[in-house]
């Protein structure tokens, strides 16, 4: 086994534990904790790749804007401190079987396929051809995809806000009413 085999196992070992103790932690706070470390480590496998570009973008939308959101939404909703529920156990018991075959799937594809590396071909991903590439005009254009992206990501924090205003204040004796 080769050292860039290791490096890859470990990465991937890294992001598997941290995606699972993101959904199996009782604490909500943790758990977005959890997916943080889950996606800078997957930012990390970009990196080993040498697609800094990617990985950069992985950190800033996914690392710097989405956890930051959930993390402040946690904290809006004043529910950062206390345990989830206990799941349904007819859940937990479909969530192994989902499991199980979902392994056994990829299982059977790795085993029925041969995959094999072409050494002859580079990888070149330069920011200016991806910038082309999504904001071209042609057929196969990103612009629509990514303004809709926008305009998602812009309601979800819209909503955030209006949910948070409509959430009554703590009375702790700072503010009071007269």
């Amino acid at each position: 086994m080769t050292a860039s085999q290791i490096i890859f196992y470990v990465m991937a070992a890294l992001i598997l534990v941290a995606g699972m103790l993101a959904v199996t932690t009782r604490k909500i706070f943790r758990s977005a904790i959890w997916l943080l470390f889950s996606l800078m480590f997957i930012a990390g496998l970009y990196f080993w790749m040498e697609v800094a570009f990617i990985a950069a973008v992985q950190i800033i939308v996914y690392v710097g804007g989405i956890v930051v959101l959930i993390i402040f939404s946690i904290f809006l909703t004043q529910k950062s401190g206390r345990e989830m529920p206990e799941p349904v156990r007819s859940r937990s018991v479909y969530a192994v079987l989902a499991t199980v075959f979902g392994f056994a799937f990829t299982y059977s594809l790795l085993y029925n396929h041969v995959f094999t590396v072409n050494g002859n071909t580079n990888f070149t991903a330069e920011v200016a051809d991806i910038g082309t590439q999504m904001l071209s005009t042609r057929q196969y254009g990103y612009v629509l995809p990514f303004e809709v992206v926008s305009m998602l990501l812009l309601a979800a924090m819209v909503g955030c806000i209006v949910i948070a205003m409509k959430t009554p204040a703590a009375s702790d004796g700072l503010n009071p009413k007269t």
